[in-house]
C-alpha cells in the first residue's frame, strides 16, 4: 500500500495526512483508518490496533456470506472497477488488437469491441463466479442450481 500511495501523492493527488503503521505506538492508532490488502487482515501486525473494526470495500461485499466468511464487520459495497467510459477509453488507448474480458458484463464489452473492429472474447476462469451464486443462495436459505 505504501508504494501505490506514494505514487498518487507524487502525482499531486491530495490524500490528506498519511502515516505509516510501522513504528507507531498502539495508542496512536486508536480512531485511525488504516488501509491494507485483504491478506493482511489476519496478520500479527493487526494486533497493534485497539478495538479494531475490519471494513472491506469491494463490489463483492454485496454478498453478505462473503463478508461473514472473511470476518468483515463493516462491508462497503463499492466497486474498484472502472466505469464504462473509462474502461473503453483505456482499451482504445492501449492499441491492443485482442481483448480478454475476465468478468462483469462480458457480452456488452465483447460487443463494443466488435463494433470497433477489435477481437474480443470472455476469458472463462474455471470456478470463477460460482461462489457468488452459492454464497447468495446460502444467505437466502436456498440451494444453488
Amino acid at each position: 500500500m505504501e508504494k501505490i500511495t506514494n505514487y498518487y501523492v507524487e502525482r499531486g493527488i491530495a490524500l490528506g495526512e498519511l502515516r505509516l503503521v510501522r513504528g507507531s505506538a498502539k495508542a496512536d492508532l486508536a480512531g485511525t483508518i488504516t488501509l491494507c490488502p485483504p491478506s493482511a487482515l489476519n496478520d500479527l501486525w493487526t494486533r497493534r490496533f485497539p478495538d479494531p473494526l475490519a471494513a472491506f470495500a469491494s463490489g463483492w461485499m454485496r454478498v453478505r456470506a462473503r463478508a461473514r466468511q472473511q470476518g468483515v464487520s463493516l462491508p462497503l459495497v463499492i466497486s474498484d472497477h472502472a466505469d464504462w467510459d473509462g474502461l473503453t477509453a483505456t482499451i482504445a488507448a492501449t492499441g491492443a488488437s485482442e481483448i480478454w474480458v475476465t468478468h462483469g458484463q462480458e457480452d456488452a464489452l465483447v460487443h463494443w469491441c466488435a463494433t470497433k473492429g477489435l477481437k474480443a472474447r470472455p476469458l472463462d476462469i474455471v470456478g470463477y463466479g460460482d461462489e457468488d451464486e452459492t454464497d447468495a443462495a446460502a444467505s437466502n436459505g436456498e440451494e444453488a442450481s
